[in-house]
């Protein structure tokens, strides 16, 4: 029964998410693009398709490495890999061009999932992390398509949510065929709420498994040349709120370090022209990557690209990861600890807890509480270039004494496909 008022309670949202969508489309209209994929009208797709789902773009760059890894055990497989937003397919045409096909993901309607499921269908699918859509995991299990929660986590707040509609959740639960958890505690949390213990297994972050392929360790090399011997720090995926606080850091750091350069990569693009704005009002010297502006003695740099930002981290000295100094839970700090450069962080990681504790346990990431304490340590670094690397070398080595999810995550897809 909830199910069932669960699909209604979609079937009449829909009207207003399309017209939000609609909305939304006058300022990006790239959101216009094949809005009909979201109704389930998708191209058809033929052979053994393996679908693969991620939200948006940290999703997306997760699922990368099994991606590639996949395709190079098995050829013959289609990849269909969907997102639910414009940056998310964005981010991965950008990393497979015509490799792998690519759609939205339709909203969990029965008529929009059954009819992806027609045209699609696929033999596998296979979700990123934790998104759980009743409609789309049922009508997959109907089909006798095997479903599998990668990278899974789920949060004790997340989890007691789950628990106080069981009644819902559950069934939904035991149609999942395979949970590979990040961490012992995320896969009590999923027994807990009705996916039955043999189907769970702690397979570890696929994330540690960090994929730099060599056009981005070349580009990234390019950049770093261009920039001399200047003092260069990136801050990544930043949201509303921090801006101005990385800003304020940074012009503390001037006073010391004249030819400091901070990199700035805003989350989302819709927010890079107000980023702008705020860097020039507050009197920083500004140039835009989107614009192919010459760096000069620019003190600011505004990734404001698409599906650039892990080429930004190998160029920089020093980073900053993002949502971390708001209530936003924070973002992948692998990526430029796969570098080995040095990590730091804002207090608010939640979204990350099992990676945190793990760069925490081995100093590999340093947790700032504000502009003072960025400012402090990011001159300390700078003024020590043994510490920074040193900081450097442990974010690194947690990284690869970490590796291995990745090949027990394609082994289990491999068994089943």
């Amino acid at each position: 029964m909830l199910q069932f008022i669960y699909s209604q309670l979609i079937r009449l949202a829909l009207p207003f998410i399309l017209l939000r969508l609609w909305w939304q489309g006058r300022q990006a209209p790239e959101l216009r693009v094949n809005w009909q994929q979201r109704l389930g009208f998708v191209p058809r797709t033929s052979g053994t398709v393996v679908w693969v789902h991620a939200v948006s773009v940290g999703e997306t760059i997760a699922a990368a490495p099994m991606v590639r890894r996949l395709r190079a055990r098995n050829p013959d497989i289609t990849i269909l890999m969907t997102a639910m937003t414009d940056t998310g397919l964005a981010q991965a045409m950008k990393m497979f061009g015509d490799q792998i096909q690519y759609a939205y993901a339709p909203y969990d309607t029965p008529g929009s999932i059954r009819r992806f499921l027609n045209r699609a269908n696929p033999g596998i699918l296979v979700i990123m992390e934790t998104e759980i859509w009743p409609n789309m995991i049922r009508q997959s299990r109907s089909r006798r398509v095997p479903v599998f929660l990668i990278n899974a986590r789920l949060s004790e707040r997340s989890a007691r949510g789950y628990e106080r509609i069981k009644s819902l959740a559950a069934p939904i639960m035991r149609s999942i065929s395979w949970v590979a958890a990040q961490a012992e505690k995320d896969a009590e949390r999923f027994r807990r709420i009705g996916v039955a213990a043999p189907k769970v297994a702690v397979t570890g972050s696929v994330k540690f498994d960090v994929d730099i392929p060599d056009s981005v360790r070349e580009a990234s090399l390019r950049l770093k040349a261009s920039l001399s011997d200047r003092p260069v720090w990136v801050a990544g995926s930043t949201h509303e709120g921090e801006d101005a606080q990385l800003l304020a850091a940074h012009r503390q750091l001037l006073g010391k370090h004249p030819n400091a350069l901070l990199i700035i990569v805003p989350r989302h693009p819709e927010r890079f022209d107000s980023v702008a704005d705020k860097i020039t009002k507050q009197g920083f010297t500004l140039a835009r990557r989107s614009r192919g502006e010459e760096l000069g003695s620019a003190e600011v740099y505004l990734g404001d690209t698409m599906g650039e930002l892990m080429m930004l981290y190998g160029a920089s000295d020093v980073a900053f990861v993002g949502g971390s100094l708001i209530e936003r839970g924070g973002h992948n700090p692998l990526e430029p600890a796969g570098w080995g450069i040095p990590v730091i962080s804002g207090p608010n990681v939640f979204n990350f807890e099992t990676i945190y504790q793990r760069l925490r346990d081995d100093r590999g990431v340093v947790i700032v509480e504000g502009v003072d304490e960025l400012h402090q340590h990011l001159s300390t670094l700078f003024d020590d270039d043994v510490e920074r690397g040193a900081s450097g070398q442990r974010a690194l080595s947690v990284v690869n004494k970490n590796r291995g999810a990745l090949d027990r995550v394609v082994d289990g897809i491999i068994e089943r496909v």
